[in-house]
């Protein structure tokens, strides 16, 4: 595992959050909610579903980044990933080779949603994210650790965690975008 600069590190992933609500509010925000809420042609789920589906993991990573966050560890410029922070980002990453996985039950999205509801809650997690991101360049990344959400004993570093959450978060939009009908 490579060091890397943090302030290269956090900006790289603010690029990636701010992509992420430009995406949910010029693309998700202006459908309808029929469109929100058709299933996937392929039998996956809807934009809704995948929206509600980060918004669940945002529920849970976004308090726990906070909390971390208050420690205030002084700031290291320099943030060395673990190995199984750099293997759960990089399976979570997608790709052309993408490898599926079965959602948690806490974290399976029923299929009558409140469409609009759930994607303004997205909106308001990333920039929530987006605002924990510019916090975390005055704190030690290396020393906040986070218990992941399938097994609360495993404590991740968090630069790891933001990279697997900003990865996971990129692997269903666009799994949401494949479900946008063609004009």
């Amino acid at each position: 595992m490579a060091t890397q600069s943090v302030d290269q590190l956090v900006s790289t992933l603010e690029d990636q959050v701010e992509a992420h609500i430009s995406d949910a509010v010029k693309i998700f925000q202006n459908l309808s909610a029929e469109e929100m809420l058709k299933p996937a042609t392929h039998g996956g789920w809807s934009i809704a579903q995948c929206l509600w589906h980060l918004n669940s993991y945002g529920d849970y990573y976004l308090p726990k980044i906070k909390s971390g966050l208050i420690k205030n560890y002084p700031a290291n410029p320099y943030f060395k990933s673990t190995w199984l922070g750099s293997y759960f980002t990089r399976i979570m990453q997608p790709g052309p080779q993408i490898k599926k996985f079965k959602a948690f039950k806490n974290h399976v999205p029923a299929v009558e949603l409140d469409a609009r509801n759930v994607v303004a809650e997205f909106i308001q997690q990333q920039e929530q994210l987006l605002s924990y991101l510019k916090l975390a360049r005055q704190t030690d990344m290396n020393r906040v650790r986070i218990p992941i959400s399938i097994m609360s004993w495993i404590k991740l570093k968090l630069g790891d965690v933001f990279q697997f959450i900003i990865a996971h978060d990129e692997r269903h939009l666009q799994q949401a975008k494949r479900n946008l009908t063609p004009n």
